[in-house]
């Protein structure tokens, strides 16, 4: 059996990644203005996956000055979202844009495509739901293509072990590897993560994250009426079926749970959870309404998730953790700005502010590509598809655990059999979907207690 030590990323290994504090998006602009001016050092992008995350990573990669940019292909299942993407970003970017409808692609291949019109060390940005994540990185490291992947990057522990695998022939390629959990890559939490490893707050004996919302994305998925292919309706509605997305879990809460691991310098090993669903209506998705994970670090400490998609109640979405000697706000509504302040004692009170980042926060989504294209154009070994599975994996940890009642170790999820879609790269639009409606023309969802093996 594969063992792996989820505490094997390193601090040092983290700020190789993340980049270091003192280089701010400022500075990395004016070192790119200087050294990359001519139109021969363009780099070209392709985007495969042309949702809203799809267009704002190319709005956010064409948005630096980090040299010349081009986005010269775009590719998705769906010809509506290929059409606003395009519209959208060239109004906002025409000088910027060389996509021509020859080089607008669609279907299940379009990623070939769309990759094909690249040239090795080109960029290749992978926003479709993270199931075709390891089918669309297999033939971008093919390409010799550097590569921006947004997160989750892996579902169950199957592609995590092939994502792993194919992380490595990146590497060893020489492959620049950026993954959208831009968390890391603000500065002020950066400093918060230093002043904390510094021992600020003391020993970290508790971390609790919160994304407590009303219904959003696509998580609450409405009849299937036939007007498209099973397969596309799933995908359209990819926050509602485990196969796609990992549901809302993993989609919502993935960047919470990456930055307490983070603050902590570790993942966990363990997670129990509980959830429920109660206002589910005609809804035929596979989510829970709520969840609540308790994570268990090896040294014993503990984290709690606390995720609910119901209307009219509280609403909560920060990160916070609490050492021995303080406590410290990760962030606070929402992901950007962080609003990063440590606290003397246990209360997150005025009167004991320690401190809090001093300056204006500049945008996390546009210093994670700042800090990628600086690796590209000055040949530095940037690879964050590790930690990325590794987030990916303590995430689905956390939503095993609540949809099967049981605990769920990291190693129990990594060497587990159970893969949502065996034989994606063969996937058609007109063939079988990965998940088969129930004759009530509902799908199998999650029922802890009685199904305590696999999720659905």
């Amino acid at each position: 059996m594969l063992k792996f030590d989820p505490a094997e990323l390193s601090r040092r290994d983290m700020l190789k990644t993340t980049g270091n504090l003192a280089v701010t998006v400022a500075s990395s602009q004016l070192l790119f203005s200087k050294a990359f001016a001519s139109e021969e050092n363009t780099i070209n992008l392709a985007l495969v996956g042309c949702g809203g995350r799809g267009s704002g990573a190319v709005a956010d990669a064409l948005s630096i000055d980090a040299g010349p940019i081009k986005l010269k292909a775009m590719a998705d299942v769906f010809n509506g979202n290929l059409s606003l993407s395009y519209n959208a970003i060239n109004g906002a970017f025409e000088n910027k844009i060389d996509v021509p409808p020859e080089r607008k692609f669609i279907g299940f291949d379009a990623y070939k495509q769309a990759m094909d019109c690249l040239k090795p060390g080109d960029v290749v940005i992978l926003t479709t739901p993270p199931a075709f994540r390891w089918v669309h990185f297999q033939y971008a490291i093919q390409k010799g293509l550097n590569v921006f992947m947004e997160k989750p990057v892996t579902v169950d522990g199957p592609t995590s072990k092939k994502m792993l695998d194919l992380a490595e022939q990146a590497s060893q390629k020489n492959l620049k590897c950026g993954v959208g959990l831009m968390c890391r890559h603000s500065p002020a939490r950066q400093e918060l993560f230093n002043r904390i490893q510094d021992g600020e707050i003391g020993e970290l004996n508790l971390l609790r994250a919160y994304r407590m919302h009303g219904p959003e994305g696509s998580a609450f998925v409405p009849p299937y009426t036939g007007n498209i292919s099973e397969v596309l309706y799933q995908v359209a509605h990819f926050h509602g079926f485990l196969w796609v997305s990992g549901g809302c879990f993993s989609d919502f809460y993935i960047h919470n749970i990456d930055e307490c691991c983070w603050m902590k310098d570790d993942f966990p090993v363990t997670a129990q959870a509980s959830g429920g669903r109660h206002y589910r209506d005609d809804y035929v998705d596979q989510n829970f309404d709520n969840y609540s994970v308790e994570y268990t670090f090896k040294d014993g400490c503990k984290m709690f998730v606390f995720g609910r998609t119901m209307p009219n109640v509280k609403q909560e979405f920060g990160t916070y953790v609490h050492g021995s000697k303080g406590c410290a706000v990760v962030c606070e509504n929402g992901h950007f700005p962080a609003k990063t302040r440590i606290y003397s004692g246990q209360n997150f009170v005025r009167s004991k502010l320690a401190w809090q980042y001093p300056v204006k926060e500049g945008s996390p989504y546009k210093q994670e590509w700042a800090d990628l294209i600086d690796a590209i154009r000055n040949d530095k070994p940037y690879n964050e598809v590790p930690r990325g599975v590794r987030s990916s994996l303590v995430t689905s940890m956390g939503r095993m655990a609540a949809h099967t009642g049981q605990e769920i170790t990291f190693d129990e999820l990594l060497n587990g059999d159970h893969e949502f879609a065996p034989g994606l790269s063969e996937l058609t639009s007109d063939g079988p979907a990965p998940v088969q409606m129930t004759e009530n023309g509902k799908y199998p969802i999650p029922a802890p207690g009685l199904k305590g093996k696999r999720e659905y």
